[in-house]
């Protein structure tokens, strides 16, 4: 088994304003293949910064981070590294309006080489196992809060992803939902061996998590 982390930032900085907001100082941190991470703290501290760096969606100020040992400094492609490796998971779920639920989870397959029917048998296998199998043809606007978020899921899995960032999954959600939410993700995370890093203040996601990183003003805390 390789010791190799799926993912470790290097003295990871991110600022913003000509430097006067400091969004992250000096990350350090590893996450191991298969683990469940979540990173808790207040508002503001950097969670969420720290989310997008993972998921290629900005660059650092200063530091490096590093896939499977691989400098994402010398990727050509990030958008096909997010594409092949990273599945995101919104607390606004950002499906499309004017899409049906079938259609939103397909959307991250658009320009994938060889997209094909197989793209939408898998979809279609995963609104079974999310339980959304009756509302296939559904517009977002039709669906309850869980039923987005369930729909979000599997448009983040679509592309059987290595890495799945969720930033605040279950901020929108009611208890019940979230918990079924929660539970959704780890079950599916056990079967495919997927590594995941949430974001959170629910307090019930630490019965979930492999370990906690707290943070605050921009740096990883003691716990």
């Amino acid at each position: 088994m390789s010791t190799t982390p799926i993912f470790r930032a290097e003295r990871l900085t991110l600022h913003f304003d000509a430097g006067r907001t400091r969004a992250l100082d000096g990350i350090d941190l590893e996450v191991a293949e298969g683990e469940f991470v979540a990173t808790v703290g207040a508002s503001g501290c950097g969670k969420s910064s720290l989310l997008n760096l993972i998921g290629a969606l900005d660059a650092p100020t200063a530091g490096e981070r590093y896939f499977r040992g691989q400098p994402y400094s010398v990727m050509l492609d990030l958008a096909d590294f997010r594409r092949r490796h990273v599945g995101f998971v919104f607390q606004s779920f950002h499906l499309i309006p004017t899409l049906g639920v079938l259609d939103n989870v397909l959307v991250p397959t658009i320009g994938t080489p060889g997209r094909s029917a197989v793209h939408r048998a898998r979809a279609l296998e995963l609104l079974e196992r999310l339980g959304l199998a009756d509302r296939l043809q559904h517009f977002p606007a039709t669906l309850s809060g869980g039923e987005r978020q369930r729909a979000a899921i599997a448009r983040a899995l679509i592309n059987k992803p290595d890495l799945l960032l969720a930033d605040e999954p279950t901020g929108s959600l009611d208890s019940a939902n979230a918990a079924q939410v929660l539970d959704l993700i780890s079950d599916i995370r056990r079967e495919r061996g997927l590594t995941v890093v949430m974001v959170t203040h629910d307090a019930g996601v630490s019965a979930h998590a492999d370990r906690l990183v707290p943070m605050r003003d921009g740096k990883v805390a003691a716990p």
